[in-house]
């Protein structure tokens, strides 16, 4: 059988940050685990985070220190070229989402809270600008003494179209239905307890959302009512050992069959695996295991295989997924890049 090879974009942290980045960078990852890089695809400015249109070879990506967002198109087996000019974002614009029918993007900025939805056209091409409403920290509405900022982080797009977002800094999730040509319209929110700090999300077949904080070093299942509403199920520690002094909550992924969760922890430097049970309605600490480098700040779950970016130690380290236990074997392979901040897979 033919050797299958995954083509991996990797976003970074540039000199615009004092890191050691170039721009968005390929890897190749074969079967077998083995990790290559295939060079830089294109010069940018912290690309943090990125974004694949669902069907066309157009790449979205943040530039974090620019406060700006960019699309880019795939040149031959592993290039990219800029595809129309920049568009103003907001400040720290941390993560970039793509609608599955190709209709827009979200990006979601942890310096002023903005999240911004920019509509698309059939070429995937970024032709429209519409901030969402600003949130409003429900901890301190009755407090004025009391000003926490708001910090948006990331967005997630639903099974039923609607988009839900993070704010760290109010510990809100947020569920927006798109109007077109309108942009984002609030739903409703769900409260996580004050100083959680809500990151990254990630959708369970069972339609919970998991969502893993960064302050408290948790999981929280958010749970879709028969009215729609999503609530809060409940929300457990990402490691049974507990968050270490100076950790910090990264990424998210489930396995492909739902039964695990991992979650990255900064500054411990470790793999949380998770179990979830009772359909996707309950969390239980399962394992860890060392990144394999410093500063895990994203990781993804790919047929099989673990792979992890670590800012810190500016490499990319792939593991081995047990398909029964579901616990990480590894490092299997590891490639040197520049302060890795994302890694998405391309189509």
């Amino acid at each position: 059988m033919a050797n299958e090879k995954t083509l991996i974009w990797v976003g970074s942290y540039t000199a615009d940050r004092n890191a050691k980045g170039e721009g968005i960078a390929a890897l190749l990852a074969e079967d077998d685990g083995r990790l290559t890089s295939l060079g830089l695809a294109v010069a940018a400015d912290s690309p943090s985070f990125l974004a694949v249109h669902p069907t066309l070879p157009v790449l979205y990506a943040v530039a974090e220190e620019a406060k700006t967002v960019r699309a880019y198109r795939r040149t031959g087996d592993s290039g990219l070229e800029e595809f129309g000019e920049p568009w103003p974002a907001g400040e720290a614009t941390c993560h970039v989402a793509a609608d599955p029918q190709g209709r827009f993007i979200v990006a979601t900025c942890w310096g002023d809270g903005q999240v911004i939805l920019y509509e698309l056209d059939d070429d995937g091409a970024i032709t429209s600008r519409t901030s969402a409403a600003a949130a409003v920290d429900p901890h301190t509405a009755t407090s004025p003494d009391e000003q926490r900022p708001s910090r948006g982080h990331s967005s997630l797009m639903l099974p039923d179209g609607r988009v839900m977002t993070t704010d760290l800094g109010h510990d809100l999730v947020r569920v927006w239905q798109y109007s077109p040509g309108e942009g984002l319209q609030l739903d409703h929110q769900v409260v996580l307890p004050k100083g959680s700090g809500p990151r990254h999300m990630a959708l369970h077949h069972s339609g919970t959302v998991f969502v893993d904080t960064e302050y408290s070093v948790e999981v929280a299942a958010v749970r879709m009512e028969p009215d729609g509403t999503y609530e809060l199920a409940t929300m457990v520690p990402a490691s049974a050992s507990g968050a270490k002094d100076g950790d910090a909550g990264a990424e998210i992924a489930l396995s492909p069959d739902g039964r695990f969760a991992y979650v990255g922890v900064r500054g411990s430097n470790r793999i949380c695996v998770l179990k979830v049970s009772h359909g996707g309605a309950g969390l239980e600490p399962l394992a860890e295991v060392p990144c394999g480098g410093e500063w895990p700040r994203h990781h993804l779950v790919r047929e099989g295989w673990l792979y992890v970016a670590n800012e810190g130690s500016d490499d990319v380290v792939s593991f081995k997924l047990d398909p029964g236990t579901g616990l990480p074997d590894g490092p299997v392979s590891r490639v040197e890049t520049g302060s890795p901040s994302v890694l998405v897979p391309a189509l």
